[in-house]
């Protein structure tokens, strides 16, 4: 395993002439990891679900990189037309994708579902990135030189289990044991996509990471949705006093993406307190996102959920 102790974003090696895609990429660490890639010249595709805060976040990382080359695109991982609408425009505009950031994500929020029915904690954080790089794999494939996908887990996966009996807990819906499902589902995807991906001996790599406990907009969505005042606030303190920035928090992300020791199946996180802060490192995950019988079967689920085939072999396949 790695430990690189020291490295942060400015360790970021250059990016010019490089294509990356990241989602969620207005705020938090989808923002920090977008300005980082653009600082070092790549060309970044902005994919949000706002297009309004897509631009103002695009304007404010022109502030302070005039060059930057960063374009906005519209994306609702919610919505598997949006999904489909977005990898349609990119692979017609673009003829190459070297980052492919799946980062975006909701939590603990109270129960609703997608455009397409599926309780949205999975159908976000799992399904919409799974469809995402499903329609995208043509082109990362075509692209010359390594590329790689990385997707977004959290330390909230060690407490998910997979429910295939109610994959969208329509039965008894718990806001964190749904969330603790889509992060598991994050890295048995990320896993099992490397593994096919070796056995086509195609040359993209598949990684998984985790930004410890960072402080972002992504803990204040499930009290405001609730439309609770204590919880808000409670959570506004537990990051003012405990939280990394969101910059640090997207350090293992970039490391995913970007470091030459990365060669496929690793999960990257802060290697400080209890893996909540820190530098990034390889880390251990659950027995349960190691099971592949359990991978194998979530990817022929969500291949039937979406609709989006991968054309890659299973492992073991002739």
């Amino acid at each position: 395993m790695f430990n690189d102790s020291g490295w942060t974003a400015d360790d970021l090696p250059p990016q010019a002439g490089r294509n990356v895609v990241v989602t969620g990429a207005n705020s938090g660490i989808g923002f920090e990891a977008a300005k980082a890639f653009a600082a070092e010249g790549a060309h970044v595709v902005m994919a949000c679900r706002s297009v309004e805060r897509g631009e103002d976040a695009k304007a404010e990382i022109e502030a302070d990189y005039p060059g930057a080359s960063l374009t906005v695109r519209e994306l609702d991982l919610a919505d598997l037309d949006s999904v489909a609408a977005f990898a349609d425009r990119y692979a017609t505009e673009y003829d190459a994708l070297h980052v492919l950031c799946n980062n975006a994500g909701v939590m603990a929020v109270p129960r609703s579902e997608t455009a397409d029915g599926f309780e949205t904690q999975f159908g976000v954080n799992h399904l919409g990135h799974f469809a995402l790089t499903g329609r995208l794999l043509d082109v990362l494939r075509r692209t010359s030189g390594e590329t790689r996908v990385v997707t977004q887990s959290s330390m909230a996966h060690e407490s998910g289990e997979i429910d295939f009996d109610d994959l969208q807990h329509e039965d008894d819906y718990d806001k964190w044991a749904a969330y603790g499902q889509s992060k598991l589902a994050n890295l048995l995807f990320a896993y099992e996509l490397d593994r096919r991906l070796r056995a086509a001996n195609a040359a993209v790599a598949s990684v998984a990471c985790h930004p410890g406990f960072a402080a972002t907009n992504l803990q204040y969505r499930g009290p405001e949705a609730e439309g609770s005042r204590l919880r808000l606030l409670a959570m506004k303190a537990a990051n003012a006093a405990v939280a990394q920035s969101a910059r640090a928090g997207a350090w293992p992300l970039l490391y995913a993406a970007t470091h030459p020791s990365i060669d496929g199946g690793e999960y990257v996180g802060p290697g400080g307190l209890l893996n909540a802060r820190g530098h990034p490192e390889e880390q251990s995950s659950s027995e349960r996102s190691r099971d592949e019988a359990t991978a194998r079967r979530l990817w022929s689920v969500s291949e039937d959920l979406t609709g989006v085939a991968f054309d890659l072999p299973a492992p073991g396949d002739d």
